[in-house]
């Protein structure tokens, strides 16, 4: 490979970082935001720290630091900081592959799982204001009551719930969703995939170049 194409590779990889980069920001944002006005708080009492602002702000964090390996290291040519950021991708695609082969195998245990999380932190709406904060929320963004209908809340249905008497329960109406996007949904992942195997792709690359370029230049 000559020098204007390792020039190019270098440039590529980091401005394909960049973007990931403010990415990584924009999500890290959004999830202090969710933090600070508290909007979708804990749905799942026994779980008080898993809420959406909570798994934002790691997420961004993480795609933060990655990115930033990543734009580093191909831009000074450091191959300490190129492999480092091969192995955290390494890490995560095999961590992504690992959970979905684990939410196949145990779907029926996590639905159920999930299902009496939601049916608990009903019992919690009243006394814990970030529970009524996530109940309020995610029943006014899908038009859904309770769990799995209106019976499900012992003092009535509260103000969020539509008034609708046919309303279907939010443990419904999520996994309609679900499935009605879930061609996007799959869309979405494969791309993640693909960037991340290119992103691996590129460092390991470039890497290697670096070394041929070394010994050319014999240094």
């Amino acid at each position: 490979m000559s020098m204007s194409s390792l020039k190019l590779l270098k440039y590529v990889l980091f401005f394909f970082n960049l973007l990931f980069w403010f990415c990584g920001c924009c999500v890290l944002s959004f999830g202090i935001y969710l933090l600070i006005h508290k909007k979708f708080g804990v749905l799942f009492f026994n779980l008080p720290f898993l809420t959406l602002g909570n798994v934002l702000v790691i997420v961004g964090s993480i795609i933060m630091v990655v990115a930033f390996l990543g734009c580093m290291g191909s831009i000074k040519e450091n191959k300490c900081l190129l492999m480092s950021f091969f192995v955290l991708l390494l890490v995560i695609l095999l961590a992504e592959v690992i959970l979905a082969i684990l939410l196949f195998v145990y779907e029926q245990k996590l639905n159920k799982y999930v299902a009496d999380g939601l049916t608990d932190s009903i019992q919690h709406y009243q006394s814990d204001n970030s529970t009524k904060v996530a109940w309020d929320s995610i029943q006014s963004f899908l038009q859904c009551c309770g769990v799995n209908g209106t019976s499900d809340w012992p003092r009535g249905p509260p103000a969020s719930c539509p008034s609708d008497s046919q309303v279907k329960g939010c443990y419904i109406k999520a996994q309609q969703w679900f499935q009605s996007n879930f061609l996007y949904i799959g869309i979405i992942t494969i791309c993640i995939c693909v960037v991340q195997v290119l992103g691996m792709s590129f460092a390991l690359t470039l890497n290697c170049q670096i070394d041929k370029s070394t010994r050319v230049l014999g240094l």
